[in-house]
């Protein structure tokens, strides 16, 4: 078949378009490489991809140039769209709100609206556990209310989430709108508080710790983020919200002994107040995903945190020193 991602020359959508091949499809991805975080990863990426000698074909350009993505869309006739383009990051977006509504939601009524007038009859989107907000229930549950998001980057995927069922209600396109839980792995954005802690405590900086270490965040290693995509491209839903989490929570406190214990160092700590937008903790309900997909992740932080700082020094230590435009994000 043939596939478009969009963001694949980001840190998920590379790792899906590798899959993709694998697999024997046909990919093209859109991206425009932008300078959120330095476009020279981005490219190591394509490279990395390129490499394989499969048919693959990339095309820069943003999602929410409407010109730009109609044209593609002429051009190429898609089986399947896994759109995974977007302005990432919740504090980013307290400072560009007007951005990430940009990117984000206009980009996707793009890619959906071209889908629609091209034919694609299914498409895979990225949403995000940001949706579900300070949720005083746990484990997080697709059918939660999510109606308080906290960040306009959760308002946005929010949106993209009612867009997509506008789009399944009024079109009968099949769309799966997948709630990302903090995903990690090789490759990961620098900005991240997994790749941005190991970085600093390679280099003996400190780091800063926003809280008393007690948030939690439910990490989800990027092959298993990968493996729930692809059962979504496997089967036909109609319009369904799936979380896409490892199901076990990770104390920032827990986090820090893990990257310790796989860099053989010790972290230097700096203390700092709460920062707003930030959530306490996430942590996925697969009961839905679980069944319905075949989803079950494999990889435990345990065994995760070592992969990834392997891949940090075996082949990210160049990348590692390439230093974002943007300023040092907080991490709580």
């Amino acid at each position: 078949m043939n596939f478009l991602v969009t963001g694949g020359a980001g840190f998920i959508g590379s790792h899906v378009c590798q899959r993709l091949l694998g697999a024997g499809h046909e990919v093209w991805a859109l991206d425009d490489l932008n300078g959120f975080y330095n476009p020279v990863l981005k490219r190591r990426n394509l490279a990395e991809i390129q490499a394989l000698q499969k048919p693959f074909v990339f095309t820069q350009g943003d999602v929410a140039d409407r010109a730009c993505v109609e044209r593609l869309m002429r051009e190429v006739k898609f089986d399947q769209i896994i759109h995974l383009a977007a302005r990432a990051g919740v504090r980013p977006s307290l400072e560009e709100p007007a951005l990430y509504q940009r990117v984000n939601v206009e980009g996707t009524a793009n890619i959906l609206e071209a889908a629609r007038v091209s034919g694609v009859a299914k498409i895979t989107l990225a949403s995000s556990s940001s949706v579900y907000g300070i949720n005083a229930k746990v484990p997080f549950a697709e059918s939660d209310p999510v109606f308080c998001p906290i960040s306009p980057y959760a308002a946005s995927k929010l949106a993209c989430e009612a867009l997509g069922h506008v789009y399944h209600h009024v079109y009968g396109l099949d769309i799966v709108m997948l709630r990302f839980f903090t995903v990690y792995g090789p490759r990961q954005r620098p900005d991240l508080a997994i790749h941005k802690f190991a970085r600093r405590i390679e280099a003996g900086e400190a780091i800063e710790l926003f809280g008393d270490g007690s948030s939690a965040r439910d990490y989800t290693y990027i092959s298993d983020i990968v493996d729930g995509i692809m059962a979504c491209v496997r089967e036909t839903f109609g319009y369904e919200i799936f979380n896409l989490g490892g199901s076990i929570p990770t104390k920032l406190s827990r986090l820090v002994e893990l990257l310790e214990g796989a860099l053989g160092k010790k972290a230097l700590v700096e203390r700092k107040p709460d920062q707003p937008g930030d959530v306490p903790r996430t942590w996925a309900d697969l009961g839905k995903s679980g069944p319905s997909l075949g989803y079950a992740p494999k990889v435990s932080m345990e065994e995760g945190i070592p992969l990834f700082v392997k891949w940090f020094r075996d082949a990210g230590r160049d990348s590692a020193r390439i230093r974002s435009d943007m300023a040092d994000d907080k991490i709580t």
